[in-house]
């Protein structure tokens, strides 16, 4: 199956939209030193369109393990729940930072598989978000990229 073509316009509102932010683990494409990619949120192997309602920005790691799932098994209740949809669901609603701000915590069901399946609590992903800490670039301010998609200076 070949993957649908972008436009150029396109990835820039999805850039824009996602305030050059993952989705998912909140890392800005800045402190990755990597360019993030576009996700279909539900997967063009489910029939998912290449629309702006279904693109987000997202980094390579949380990409790659979301691969093609949208739902996952919630590891507090057994129940199969859908993953965070960073497009029309609030982040701070079902995730939130440890104390610390090395860790993702899921909030809800939603917010607990995402991070399973995801491994948004990945030993390097903790390590640099440590490092990111010391410094005050991390967390993200803005907790939420769905409704205020301003995220201030970068580092």
């Amino acid at each position: 199956m070949s993957k649908s073509h972008i436009s150029a316009q396109l990835r820039h509102q999805i850039r824009e939209d996602a305030g050059n932010r993952c989705g998912y683990c909140r890392a800005s494409e800045i402190l990755l030193a990597t360019e993030l990619v576009i996700d279909h949120i539900l997967p063009e192997s489910a029939d998912g369109p290449t629309t702006r309602d279904n693109l987000w920005l997202v980094c390579t790691r949380c990409n790659q393990f979301k691969g093609s799932k949208t739902h996952a098994t919630d590891p507090e209740t057994g129940k199969v729940t859908a993953l965070f949809n960073p497009r029309t669901q609030i982040w701070k609603e079902h995730l939130a930072w440890s104390r610390d701000g090395t860790r993702i915590i899921g909030l809800t069901a939603c917010g607990r598989v995402t991070v399973k399946a995801l491994h948004l609590n990945r030993e390097l992903a903790i390590l640099a978000r440590r490092r990111w800490v010391s410094v005050g670039w991390h967390p993200p301010a803005d907790q939420d990229s769905s409704t205020n998609l301003s995220q201030g200076p970068d580092p």
